[in-house]
């Protein structure tokens, strides 16, 4: 009797459990939030997010800002956007591009991660990095060419099982990328795949182009992830520090445990970039 009880105290817990995961990080909720998030952007809706927590948070380039009196106020034109979902954190990363405004300063290049509380799926962040006229080799049309032809050929579709790579080894290899600029043998622990290439601000680049030879500069510091296994992408926002403190969004995206794919935007008030140090320049 006492082991038939107990049983049922377990199934009965189980189902609790069941139940608690499926009502967790719910995908078409946290998919609503970015479809509310990019009519925001389009109409100058300021309160664009209905399910936003007490605790709410607008960061935009890594300065928490009214959410009234930043992008969201502007009223853009979008031509593109991608999004990649991770269930594990309930967070979203979103790539949007605003590019063939006929008003030159409305062009805009963003990365917003949203963050999602996964007991009750309610925002409580909103962590975006704008890059627009002046930003990193900034060049919104050329960005939205590339970006368009790798979508159309499925370069960033949902990948087979057999394809994919782990959550672990994704976010491993995304941290060996951003770690060459202080650790030299991160550069040996990057799988590049064959043809891979770089989106960086509208250039189009090999993978390996521009791989630092300094190795021993500050570091790329407070990474924010947003991991989706199925299409075999993370993204990661982060303060490049050694370029005095330029906010920086990378997204990766792994092919059969190889590197393929890496887009990359960033925003920095100093328009110098650290010129002396990498040879870098903003524009």
């Amino acid at each position: 009797m006492a082991g038939l009880s107990l049983r049922r105290a377990a199934a009965a817990a189980v189902a609790a459990f069941a139940a608690l995961a499926s009502a967790a990080c719910n995908r078409t909720e946290i998919l609503g939030t970015v479809n509310e998030y990019l009519q925001g952007l389009t109409t100058g809706l300021t309160h664009p997010i209905r399910n936003a927590g007490t605790n709410f948070k607008n960061i935009e380039n890594n300065k928490t800002l009214d959410i009234k009196t930043g992008v969201m106020s502007k009223g853009l034109t979008l031509d593109y956007n991608r999004t990649i979902v991770d269930t594990v954190d309930c967070a979203t990363h979103t790539e949007i591009i605003g590019a063939l405004s006929l008003d030159h300063f409305t062009k805009y290049v963003i990365g917003v991660q949203i963050r999602h509380s996964p007991e009750d799926n309610r925002v409580f962040e909103v962590d975006s990095v704008v890059t627009t006229n002046g930003s990193w080799f900034f060049n919104a049309t050329s960005t939205l060419l590339h970006a368009r032809a790798e979508t159309k050929a499925g370069n960033w579709d949902t990948q087979e099982p057999a394809k994919r790579s782990s959550r672990t080894e994704l976010k491993r290899v995304a941290d060996a990328y951003l770690d060459m600029w202080t650790n030299k043998s991160a550069i040996a622990a990057i799988p590049f795949g064959t043809g891979c290439r770089r989106l960086e601000g509208g250039n189009y680049y090999g993978c390996t182009a521009g791989i630092p030879t300094n190795n021993s500069q500050l570091p790329n510091s407070h990474r924010r992830y947003v991991i989706d296994e199925a299409v075999g992408s993370v993204d990661v926002i982060s303060i490049w520090e050694h370029l005095n403190d330029t906010i920086d969004n990378h997204e990766f995206r792994l092919e059969s445990g190889k590197l393929q794919w890496v887009h990359a935007m960033a925003w920095t008030d100093n328009r110098r970039c650290a010129e002396e140090k990498e040879g870098w320049r903003c524009r």
